[in-house]
């Protein structure tokens, strides 16, 4: 099989990475690897470098799409390209390329590629699972408690708002511990510890005025 072929190791490699997180995703495990949003936004928006950083992040399509669905469309361009390209020298010349500049080259190609793939991707998901952003970034913002009642130890699901626009649900706990966050209530979200933000009550001093 073409695959297995020792100068086509790296895109085998690729497509068993490709196939096993597919697997997890079907049996219900990918949120092992995606239990909340990747830590890939660098926040880089001052004078010094943010726009370049900001513009090849773009490019590549990082943070049109969960870091998982990149991900994924990454390691499948990346295979189809080498092996395509692999077969292509054969037929012309006889030979492949050594391995190793095999993978660079079709890594080069499919990062620019997988760019422009998750455009049109972006455009078809699910509008509160797009934007990866830093998980800190949600500090200091309104979320609304949706489902349970929060308690300390006990925390309840909230949606919260990013600077983009788009949704996220988070686990909230109070960040007094003797507080208790009602079902309905908005809180502004204060601390965060790994997965768990603490939130505190809160009501929107513009709500007031009304």
């Amino acid at each position: 099989m073409t695959l297995l072929e020792a100068h086509n190791l790296p895109f085998a490699i690729a497509v068993m990475i490709f196939v096993f997180i597919a697997v997890l995703q079907i049996v219900g495990a990918g949120d092992w690897f995606d239990s909340g949003d990747v830590d890939i936004d660098l926040d880089l928006d001052g004078p010094s470098g943010g726009g370049f950083v900001d513009g090849m992040m773009s490019l590549l399509g990082i943070g049109r799409v969960p870091f998982l669905v990149w991900l994924i469309v990454l390691l499948f361009t990346f295979a189809a390209i080498g092996v395509a390209g692999q077969q292509s020298l054969i037929a012309i010349t006889g030979a492949p390329l050594p391995t190793l500049l095999a993978a660079l080259a079709a890594g080069t190609a499919a990062l620019p590629l997988t760019g422009v793939l998750t455009r049109p991707l972006a455009n078809l998901m699910p509008q509160d699972e797009t934007s990866a952003i830093r998980l800190d970034s949600l500090v200091r913002r309104e979320a609304e408690i949706q489902i349970g009642t929060a308690e300390a130890g006990s925390p309840a699901r909230a949606k919260v708002i990013d600077r983009h626009g788009q949704a996220h649900f988070v686990m909230v706990e109070p960040h007094d511990p003797e507080a208790v966050l009602r079902e309905g209530e908005t809180v502004l979200l204060a601390a965060r510890e790994g997965q768990t933000f603490y939130g505190v009550q809160y009501q929107n001093p513009n709500l007031a005025l009304n």
